[in-house]
């Protein structure tokens, strides 16, 4: 009886410990958010001031293409949507759920960022690359800092993929999904705030 009780006490303490481990690992991740939130708002700051330094060149109202940037960006909010039906999916410890919907996501964000490189690639073969104009430095940093990010999710949600795959919905992965949720929604309120000061604004 004495031997039950201490086996249920050490077993209540150890799912306490993991309970514990994962809350400082998404506590942790918050604290990393924020001064990422720092860098892009430096990034933000940086734009705004080279945004009427043309030098001569193209500035945003010549050269953006709203309608091409508005799908880039239904991508990029559908994707955060999908990355909700698989924090569900986990919720309802739904495996399979959770790997089809990171695996919708992934797609959602691959499209996107395949956007991005052809928006890139177009601008610096017509001759408006980041060496044409303070105006141009300033974007191409800043909307390229913010596909790196893009770009990290999307490996980390492979990795994510194989993780539950193979080991299934343990805490570890539980913990690991709720960063990358956090992480992933972030970028996407993000790029309103790109979407908006860069593009709605350049385009007037």
């Amino acid at each position: 009886m004495a031997t039950d009780v201490l086996h249920h006490t050490h077993a209540g303490a150890h799912d306490h410990e993991h309970h514990d481990a994962g809350a400082n690992k998404v506590f942790g991740f918050w604290i990393y958010l924020m001064s990422d939130c720092i860098l892009f708002a430096c990034l933000f700051a940086t734009y705004a001031v080279l945004v009427n330094g043309t030098a001569g060149g193209p500035s945003g109202k010549d050269i953006f293409e709203l309608p091409f940037v508005l799908v880039e960006t239904m991508l990029l909010l559908l994707s955060s949507i999908t990355f909700g039906f698989a924090m569900l999916g986990m919720n309802k410890n739904r495996l399979g759920a959770v790997n089809g919907w990171l695996l919708v996501t992934f797609l959602f964000g691959a499209g996107f960022i395949g956007m991005e490189i052809y928006e890139f690639h177009h601008l610096i073969a017509e001759g408006f690359g980041p060496d044409r104009s303070a105006f141009l430095s300033a974007f191409f940093t800043l909307v390229g800092t913010h596909g790196i990010h893009v770009t990290s999710g999307l490996i980390w949600i492979v990795v994510m993929m194989v993780l539950v795959a193979k080991k299934g919905l343990t805490d570890r992965n539980r913990s690991r999904l709720m960063c990358l949720s956090l992480f992933w929604h972030f970028l996407d309120v993000v790029w309103i705030c790109v979407f908006t000061v860069v593009y709605l604004m350049g385009a007037m």
